[in-house]
């Protein structure tokens, strides 16, 4: 049976640190699904549809794995996709506390789920979407910590002044 992880995320948008968990994660599993929250209350400044391209075109290189969108509880998400890991990113302490919560709740919600953290590089644990978006909405160049698909759309969003 093929070794099979989910990678959740708002991926909004997707940056240098996602690639690089994408990647690792697909050295350790057979299959990999990329799972795009689709969570409007969160106000994402790109729509579900152009964070599934971004991530298609930043990713095109690699294979074995798919891109879905999906809302609603991820642990529902990863009995329908058979899988039996979910991958969960970790730059720093900060990021563990609310990771292993969330770990928790999953493994007491499906017992059969466990879930893997994996770090990105060293060049990536500062790079955040958040910091990214903030970055970008000033009009200072985000080269280097995301793909250039991602570089282009957010000087579209964020064109120069």
């Amino acid at each position: 049976m093929a070794k099979r992880a989910v990678y959740p995320g708002m991926f909004d948008p997707i940056h240098n640190g996602h690639v690089d968990v994408i990647q690792r994660s697909l050295q350790i599993f057979d299959e990999l699904i990329v799972a795009v929250v689709a969570n409007p209350s969160k106000e994402p400044l790109f729509t579900v549809k152009e964070r599934l391209e971004m991530i298609d075109e930043a990713t095109s290189d690699l294979s074995n794995f798919r891109i879905v969108a999906f809302d609603g509880l991820l642990i529902d998400l990863v009995a329908r996709e058979r899988a039996t890991c979910i991958v969960r990113g970790i730059r720093a302490v900060s990021d563990f506390e609310y990771e292993f919560q969330m770990a928790l709740m999953n493994r007491k919600l499906r017992s059969t789920v466990e879930t893997v953290f994996l770090m990105p590089h060293e060049k990536y644990t500062y790079i955040a979407s958040r910091l990214i978006k903030e970055v970008a909405s000033f009009g200072t160049s985000v080269a280097g910590m995301v793909p250039p698909i991602v570089e282009k759309r957010l000087a579209e969003k964020y064109p120069p002044k």
